[in-house]
């Protein structure tokens, strides 16, 4: 079976690599003996899809194209999947090392994995890890929890727009978002996707604990054109009043909202007078800190100004009212 599946994979991969044109899954099926033995339609779909995806992940870069006819089409060009001979010293060997470390508890602890075996099987040298053999309490790790964030990341590696159903902090209820994905980051401990949103027609980046259900791809173009840099980490500090140039007055429960705590700039315990156990705040304040404020109930009440106390109001009432 094994050797079966083997010779399917590269007799699909020489097609779409030998071919000038994007070619339909029904001239697939009849140029691969292991498709044209398939029971039925649904069989050899599901073949089809399952090859696709592992072809994908072995690194070959697949295009989808749609023809005049509105026809599905495939291919692999040639320049798009070769690569220079890679070349690297002890010291660059040592920090993908690292790198493969960092992925271990995350879902892409195999590829990570499997990537080092492919480098060093073409002469990659075998660098000392310094952190083998030792128990440190410090260790390098990206945890990835998020169940959107795998279809993300293909979806990114593939340029293939998705949607998916996305409850925004202020919101009671999600709404669906169709979007071209750009680029994944993780930052202060969330994940974070920037991409185009085609219902907005704008840059817009989502944290992808507020995606709820499945992540969808659809088999069509980008249409606003990928960026160079995407600023994911720019743009979410902004958005969390990382700019700051104003500050805030707030009262917080005491024990409560120590993130809150950690952007003081100024504490007074017990700050409303009487020990009635809130303490005074002052923080930063910048463009989305209504938004994070929320997020902490009634554990935060705003002294001033007088429109971050009004937009906070603003958004309680919306999600009340939803």
């Amino acid at each position: 079976m094994a050797i079966a599946k083997a010779e399917r994979l590269m007799n699909l991969a020489l097609c779409l690599l030998g071919t000038r044109r994007p070619l339909s899954k029904r001239e697939l099926r009849g140029s691969i003996e292991a498709y044209m033995e398939a029971g039925n339609d649904e069989s050899f779909n599901r073949m089809f899809e399952r090859d696709k995806d592992d072809l994908r992940e072995l690194g070959l870069v697949i295009e989808t194209v749609e023809n005049l006819d509105g026809e599905t089409g495939y291919l692999a060009r040639r320049d798009s999947n070769r690569l220079p001979p890679v070349s690297l010293d002890a010291e660059e060997a040592a920090a993908l090392g690292l790198a493969a470390k960092v992925w271990q508890q995350a879902r892409l602890a195999g590829a990570a994995s499997g990537a080092l075996q492919k480098l060093r099987a073409g002469g990659m040298p075998e660098a000392e890890d310094p952190y083998e053999g030792q128990h440190s309490a410090i260790e390098p790790r990206i945890p990835v929890h998020e169940a959107a964030f795998e279809p993300l990341m293909l979806a990114c590696r593939d340029r293939r727009p998705v949607v998916f159903d996305y409850r925004k902090s202020t919101a009671a209820r999600p709404e669906t978002r169709q979007v071209e994905p750009w680029a994944l980051e993780c930052w202060r401990g969330h994940w974070y996707l920037a991409g185009y949103d085609r219902d907005r027609g704008a840059e817009r980046v989502f944290r992808l604990s507020r995606i709820t259900g499945k992540v969808r791809s659809r088999a069509a173009k980008y249409t606003a054109e990928v960026p160079d840099v995407v600023t994911v980490r720019e743009t979410v500090a902004s958005w969390a009043g990382e700019s700051a140039d104003r500050s805030a007055l707030i009262r917080l429960r005491a024990g409560a909202g120590y993130p809150l705590r950690a952007k003081a700039t100024a504490v007074r315990e017990g700050g409303g007078g009487g020990g009635d156990g809130w303490d005074e705040l002052e923080i930063p304040y910048g463009h989305g800190l209504d938004a994070w404020l929320v997020e902490f109930g009634p554990d935060v009440v705003v002294v001033g100004p007088a429109d971050l106390r009004a937009d906070v109001v603003d958004r309680l009432r919306a999600v009340a009212g939803a």
